[in-house]
């Protein structure tokens, strides 16, 4: 019996029966012939952690715009702190660690330079519409690419955990469902922390309520959540918080829209996002050609529109990129001999 078969039969022995086994999957869009050492959940895993895509995150904003500090999360941070998270639930109701992590690791691989900000600018500029979940799903679908394949044709249940993460769309899976709780956990907490570091907020301003409920401290408040989670959902079908613990989390996050995610210190640099990305969505759709060849080869006979691939484009930008892009087109440059 070779590694991966192995695998796959402790998997049977350790998971509870609602589990998502892995030679259980429904499968990939093209089929391959498996590995011999990794499970299918495992290689979906791997595939996203060495992706182009998943580089970039570490220099894309979560919440404040290209902070000085050295502290404050990033869209990588926030993604490796989503997978613990998942991961520990999943291990806690006995269900597919590795499944969960592979979700966590490529759910926020869509998301466009400078956060939600970025977001809502191509969701405007678009007729289509634009959702970094959708487009996270785009990204392992089509966009990322090697010598052997278009896209990184990922597992059934990997690809809807990663489009239903966010929103009102529920996963298939179990794991797909912790998946969109750690994500909540994560960003509520983590973003606490960020704001209090920079001034935002101080902890006395969370309601004292809360704090009683949850805790004061950021792992507090995580163990607590975590906890309500695996004590209501232990050897069940659903994944859920009990009343008291979810409620005071729905208005944890309240209070951070309230207090952080539209405070006008955090929105102070919205104008200038909306006129970076919008010129930079202007300039392309009159120079389309000016996007690197190598990027356009892939839209050949499909039906994609202008808008499609600008928006590709742009969205897989960092923020460093897209400033610096802006910089180049926009700002003369100097004269020298």
């Amino acid at each position: 019996m070779i590694q991966r078969e192995i695998r796959e039969e402790l998997e049977h022995k350790m998971f509870y029966k609602t589990a998502s086994f892995s030679d259980a999957t429904k499968g990939r869009k093209v089929k391959e012939e498996k590995c011999n050492l990794r499970t299918e959940y495992q290689r979906d895993r791997d595939r996203i952690l060495h992706s182009k895509s998943f580089r970039r995150l570490k220099h894309k904003t979560q919440v404040f715009i290209s902070p000085e500090g050295d502290h404050f999360r990033t869209r990588l941070t926030h993604t490796l702190e989503v997978s613990q998270i998942a991961r520990t639930i999943a291990r806690a109701l006995e269900l597919n660690e590795d499944l969960v992590e592979a979700m966590a690791l490529g759910h926020d691989l869509g998301h466009t330079p400078f956060g939600h900000s970025g977001e809502m600018v191509l969701n405007d500029l678009n007729p289509k519409g634009f959702r970094h979940n959708e487009q996270s799903l785009r990204v392992v679908d089509f966009l990322e690419t090697s010598e052997k394949r278009r896209g990184l044709n990922l597992t059934y249940e990997v690809r809807d955990g990663i489009v239903n993460h966010s929103g009102s769309s529920t996963a298939c899976t179990l794991e797909g469902k912790i998946l969109k709780y750690a994500d909540r956990i994560a960003y509520i907490n983590h973003d606490i922390d960020d704001a209090i570091r920079a001034g935002i907020i101080n902890i006395e301003d969370i309601p004292k309520d809360l704090i009683e409920i949850l805790g004061k401290k950021n792992s507090n408040r995580i163990n607590t959540m975590i906890n309500s989670l695996v004590k209501e959902s232990y050897h069940r079908n659903f994944i859920k918080m009990d009343e008291v613990i979810g409620k005071a989390t729905l208005d944890l996050r309240r209070f951070m829209f309230d207090r952080v995610y539209l405070d006008k210190v955090v929105k102070s640099e919205d104008d200038k996002i909306i006129h970076l990305i919008s010129s930079l969505f202007s300039h392309y759709q009159k120079n389309i050609d000016e996007i690197p060849k190598e990027n356009l080869e892939i839209y050949k006979n499909t039906d994609h529109t202008r808008e499609d691939i600008i928006c590709d484009y742009i969205a897989g930008m960092t923020d460093v990129y897209a400033i610096n892009l802006y910089k180049s087109i926009y700002i003369p440059k100097g004269w020298s001999k």
